[in-house]
């Protein structure tokens, strides 16, 4: 698949990864991999939502690729990875593995943050055995486990059956979004992001999602629609910590707060003061700082992999020159229940 259209300058424009390779997953799918950083560095895997793509992560790619080995990866039918196989959640916990496997050495552990569907990822592997090898710690970022459509207020009526109703017609619509316009953009920040959001940040997020085919939109959104994923989040028995946006309308901090309070090992929630959805857009240095300090506490500083050995799976894509990294962000402190003040970010 050609690389999607995006923005192509500013704190959003995805960085060049310095590797690609394919993952084959058990279906025989093959996902797109994008590799970032230098080798030997501690590992982070970054699994986006739906209807977006590996540059979603663009601005935590940006930071953490400079000491940090960052794995992005293309969910099915987004990005540059093509629309085979089913839609399910026994899939998305396929292609998980699929990419642990393809990217990791035996035995070498990785932070994992999954954003939305992301995050659903990571609960619906909760119990494979490549997570249970590779995962070291995991940041669920604006997610939920079940209940999406009866909790969702993106549309502004009271809760109940009619809601529910008209929530799951908007979410599955046919409808194609078309070219990004200014009314495009409007609904866009409107439904997913808070209302600080800046231009920009809402110029990258809507050009990410009305890049996604509206097949595969619409055939994720059906999954979405009767996600049932509370089994995973008891199984998911490695160090978690949980963020959410307090302006969230498609996944409400009542789904993080449930989450939380089910979690084996939960780290703590970090709730966001008006910010929405999209929350490594919308906060960048704090997502970034989270994963960051879940890294320092749960992965070595020296070379990645048994006895210190220096992991560096063989890629099928030439090398290509990274991307210029930021200068790091500062952790965010994994409090029981932390608020953090909006702030404009990313410029």
């Amino acid at each position: 698949m050609s690389r999607p259209a995006h923005v192509l300058a500013g704190p959003y424009a995805p960085p060049v990864p310095a590797r690609e390779l394919t993952a084959v997953s058990a279906d025989g799918t093959r996902l797109h991999v994008e590799l970032h950083g230098p080798d030997g560095a501690p590992a982070v895997v970054l699994a986006h939502g739906w209807t977006c793509s590996t540059a979603f992560w663009a601005a935590q790619i940006r930071e953490l690729a400079a000491d940090h080995r960052v794995i992005a990866y293309d969910q099915r039918g987004h990005g540059r990875t093509p629309a085979s196989g089913a839609c399910s959640t026994d899939a998305l916990a396929d292609d998980l593995e699929a990419v642990l496997t393809a990217t990791l050495a035996p035995g070498e552990r990785a932070v994992i943050a999954g954003h939305s569907m992301g995050g659903m990822t990571v609960m619906a592997a909760s119990g494979r055995p490549a997570l249970a090898e590779h995962a070291a710690a995991v940041l669920l970022c604006s997610t939920g486990s079940s209940r999406l459509v009866d909790e969702s207020t993106v549309l502004p009526a009271p809760a109940g059956r009619i809601r529910t109703r008209l929530t799951r017609s908007v979410l599955g619509s046919r409808a194609p979004l078309g070219p990004v316009t200014p009314l495009g953009s409007r609904i866009l920040k409107y439904a997913t992001m808070g209302p600080g959001s800046t231009p920009h940040m809402v110029e990258a997020c809507a050009r990410i999602v009305h890049a996604c085919p509206r097949t595969v939109r619409r055939s994720w959104s059906q999954v979405l629609g009767l996600l049932d994923l509370d089994h995973g989040v008891g199984e998911l028995r490695v160090p978690t910590a949980v963020v959410v946006g307090t302006a969230d309308r498609l996944t409400p901090p009542v789904h993080a707060r449930t989450i939380a309070s089910r979690l084996p090992h939960c780290l703590g929630l970090t709730e966001l003061p008006g910010i929405g959805h999209m929350t490594p857009v919308e906060a960048p240095g704090r997502v970034t700082g989270l994963i960051r300090e879940l890294a320092a506490a749960h992965l070595p500083a020296g070379p990645a992999g048994p006895e210190g050995s220096t992991a560096s799976p063989a890629s099928s894509a030439p090398t290509a020159p990274t991307a210029p990294t930021a200068p790091a962000t500062t952790a965010v402190p994994v409090a029981s229940v932390a608020s953090v003040a909006p702030a404009e970010e990313g410029a």
